[in-house]
């Protein structure tokens, strides 16, 4: 393992009074009033300067509003923030999740076996890492090859034709983000299903169209105790027990499976152990589709597709670990976006994917990214000194066109768009693709140039519009443009490709909380309002009023608990 000392000058918040902090405002400050359309008319070769090409995916950054000096000026500050030695620090386990001390091993959940070396292997604690891995990827292999190959029935003989996965945040979007946009790899006969939502209508949905004898239940919680996903598990187990013809509790076994670390608590469920695959505290949830969370999508797309989909992750792996900043495609991104965020001023980041099978990406990245890295405390617990992650949302391409487009336009604040696509589809519909390829395009481009209102009032002149009405209509015709985005490109949406494209996001998370110094690791924000639902839920099923002179909520709280309770104890009434 790696000596490189963890010393807190490599963990302090971000300054905005360092050197290269500093540098970068100062050259802000000169350059901010430079439009993007002069930056392309100056430089001829602008878009060969800011391209950048890695693990089968094309990063076209020159559509930001940033010359090569500003890059310059940002590898200084990465390096001035220790990102490669963090970097290193990660890949061989030290315990960079300092909060939980832990490390932060994802990246090994898809390194090939056996390692090239004895060097290579990677022991943590004790545990050998890579061994470990692997069994439990053998153990996938084996069990869904048995459930594809129909070898693996329900309990009355007929093959499973319905999986349900019941998890929550990383052990659902996960895996759900992934099926989608693999939908054209999926096994013809097998129908996916998720359930997160503890809300009963969720899980009801889904109940009311499977079949009992034919249907699997992938219960995904580590620790077997997280409330949204037990709830859902039970419900669904009654449901079973309640629908399924002659079934008793021993036929469980045949219709429910655990991606667990809880033996005991898994067997109580009627589960048989055998059917429990584990993963790890260094795994964390909104990293963990790449261990046995992704039981799932091997299901789905069969195991040899899940080693492309791990294969094509590692091999951005391997670039982000291996390349010079300067041509480091995740940290180029992770860079832009601190340009934007830190510099420019924007507080939200829109993800355009022009590709229907990414419909869930945008969602994905939202836990990603602001899990990781929407953090207000720097690793030394020193408040952060400036803004850390911006708000992540957006939609599928052309949807989004017709929708929120016109804010992104013309609206008051810049929200910078990372448009993605593939340049091949899976379909053989004829026109689809170059018109799809089109719009990405021209957004981009329009985006960058707008219309400025000398070239309105041409437009309007040729159409032979009265000058009356060309003076009232011009500042509503007209775009500022000077919008930024990165457009990233692959050839077509392969499971290497997917893997990929989430490992080159995941670096970018890394990278920016380095250069942030917060730890995008844990997520201890995600616990307080979880604890209160915990007590919340014991008043509502009492027959006691709440008194707000008890002090223990505010009257807000109080009131609302009260009429809830009064429709949930008339229900119970009522069933009873």
């Amino acid at each position: 393992m790696s000596t490189t000392p963890y010393s807190a000058q490599h963990i302090s918040s971000l300054k905005a009074d360092t050197p290269s902090f500093l540098a970068l405002q100062e050259h802000y400050a000169a350059t901010k009033n430079i439009p993007l359309r002069a930056l392309f008319d100056g430089d001829p070769d602008r878009f060969a300067s800011f391209t950048v090409e890695a693990a089968g995916l094309f990063l076209d950054y020159a559509k930001n509003t940033l010359t090569s000096e500003t890059m310059s000026l940002l590898f200084n500050l990465a390096r001035e923030r220790h990102v490669e030695a963090r970097r290193e620090a990660m890949f061989v386990g030290e315990k960079i999740n300092t909060t939980e001390h832990r490390a932060v091993l994802h990246t090994a959940l898809r390194t090939p076996w056996p390692p090239s070396s004895a060097a290579a292997a990677l022991v943590v604690d004790g545990q050998q890492v890579n061994a470990d891995v692997h069994a439990v990827l053998e153990q996938i292999a084996t069990f869904t090859e048995s459930v594809r190959s129909e070898k693996w029935r329900g309990y009355n003989g007929k093959p499973i034709t319905d999986i349900v996965n019941i998890g929550i945040g990383g052990s659902d979007l996960g895996p759900k983000m992934v099926c989608q946009a693999l939908r054209p790899f999926q096994h013809a006969r097998l129908t996916m299903h998720f359930v997160s939502n503890v809300d009963g209508h969720d899980i009801d949905a889904v109940l009311s169209k499977i079949d009992p004898a034919t249907t699997l239940f992938v219960i995904a919680s580590k620790t077997f105790t997280t409330m949204e996903t037990m709830m859902n598990a039970h419900s669904a187990r009654q449901w079973f027990l309640t629908q399924a013809e002659t079934a008793t509790e021993t036929d469980l076994a045949h219709h429910f499976v655990a991606v667990s670390t809880n033996t005991e608590g898994v067997k109580a469920f009627g589960i048989d152990p055998q059917n429990m695959f584990p993963f790890w505290d260094w795994v964390g949830g909104r990293y963990s589709v790449w261990s046995s969370i992704g039981l799932s999508v091997a299901l789905a797309i069969g195991f040899e597709r899940f080693s492309e989909f791990l294969a094509g992750a590692h091999a951005m792996d391997s670039h982000f670990r291996s390349a010079p900043l300067e041509q480091n495609m995740p940290a180029i991104l992770a860079l832009v976006g601190v340009w934007q965020r830190n510099f420019c001023g924007s507080a939200s980041l829109s993800i355009a994917p022009y590709h229907q099978d990414l419909g869930n990406f945008p969602s994905y990245l939202q836990q990603l990214e602001m899990e990781s890295n929407g953090k207000r405390t720097a690793l030394d617990g020193s408040p952060v000194e400036v803004n850390t992650c911006p708000v992540i949302w957006g939609n599928v391409g052309t949807n989004g066109q017709h929708a929120y487009f016109q804010l992104l336009h013309q609206g008051t604040d810049i929200t910078p768009v990372d448009f993605i696509a593939a340049l091949a589809p899976e379909h053989r519909l004829p026109g689809h693709q170059a018109a799809l390829l089109a719009n990405c395009f021209a957004q981009s481009e329009a985006f960058m140039r707008g219309k400025s209102a000398d070239e309105v009032r041409a437009e309007m002149q040729t159409k032979g519009m009265p000058e009356d009405q060309i003076t009232a209509l011009l500042p509503h015709r007209t775009f500022p443009g000077n919008r930024p985005s990165n457009t990233i490109l692959m050839q077509k949406l392969t499971p290497a490709a997917l893997g990929a494209l989430i490992a080159l996001y995941e670096h970018k998370v890394f990278v920016q909380g380095v250069i942030w110094g917060i730890n995008s690791f844990d997520q201890w924000g995600v616990e307080l309002g979880k604890v209160m639902a915990t007590h919340i839920l014991d008043e509502l099923n009492t027959n006691a009023t709440c008194d707000s002179s008890v002090g223990k909520h505010d009257s807000s709280t109080n009131g609302l608990i009260n009429r809830a309770r009064a429709v949930l104890m008339a229900a119970k009434s009522d069933a009873a």
